[in-house]
């Protein structure tokens, strides 16, 4: 009767108070997330130090390269291209020249298809847009985005307007991290897209309609292949 006694206390005391054992793993978890919390808010807060590019200063491209060749959506992309590569050295960033690698992309119920001129870790640029026209959502994204419309005109909504913002050739409809709203592109629009902030997060969006409705499995691999390429490229010569 004493060792069956001993042996019930002995399961309370365990019960009452977990093992050392399991206390420690808890407590190793818990630092483990909070130094990445840490990590990720700092990294966070520096991301700006490994920007190249510059919103304004793309901007004013996208202007000079509609000025340059009206009505020719193929001679903008040449300007555009050529002036990048001319003002940024090759030890600096890495850029697409290949202006003949597009690939649809279907992102938000939108539809058009993308050149995609830069990939890095925190910045991006593409030419993207459609002769046939397009509408959808813009998706809510851990980085800023530009979207420079060189042809055609761009309409955007956010819940609550009761009037569409607009935004023709030569302008640039900004937005912020954190935000979404319906857009719609109109026949023959073509636009210079800008996005910086974390470019990986921004990716699953990218593939969404792809892996449940589309099944483009083709156009999602050529995606996957040109995006991490450039994204090693960069990264090879030191620009995240």
């Amino acid at each position: 009767m004493a060792s069956g006694s001993k042996k019930g206390d002995d399961f309370k005391n365990k019960a009452a108070f977990p093992p050392q054992d399991s206390m420690t793993k808890w407590v190793a978890r818990l630092a483990l997330g909070l130094v990445l919390v840490s990590m990720c808010l700092l990294l966070d807060a520096i991301k700006h130090r490994w920007y190249v590019l510059d919103p304004t200063s793309l901007h004013e491209l996208a202007q000079a390269a509609i000025a340059s060749s009206p009505d020719d959506t193929a001679g903008m992309i040449e300007h555009i291209v050529s002036n990048l590569t001319a003002t940024y050295p090759s030890s600096t960033i890495a850029l697409n020249t290949k202006s003949s690698e597009w690939v649809f992309n279907n992102a938000g119920g939108a539809m058009g298809a993308m050149y995609i001129i830069h990939a890095s870790i925190t910045e991006y640029l593409i030419i993207f847009g459609t002769p046939l026209g397009t509408e959808g959502h813009t998706g809510l994204h851990t980085a800023d985005d530009y979207f420079n419309i060189l042809v055609g005109e761009q309409w955007a909504f956010s819940p609550g307007q009761l009037e569409m913002e607009r935004y023709p050739a030569g302008s640039v409809h900004h937005l912020p991290r954190g935000t979404a709203k319906q857009y719609k592109m109109h026949k023959g629009c073509f636009a210079l897209e800008y996005a910086r902030g974390w470019i990986p997060l921004m990716l699953p969006f990218g593939f969404a309609d792809t892996l449940t409705s589309t099944l483009d499995i083709p156009t999602l691999y050529h995606t996957i292949r040109v995006t991490g390429r450039e994204i090693l490229r960069n990264l090879f010569i030191g620009k995240i």
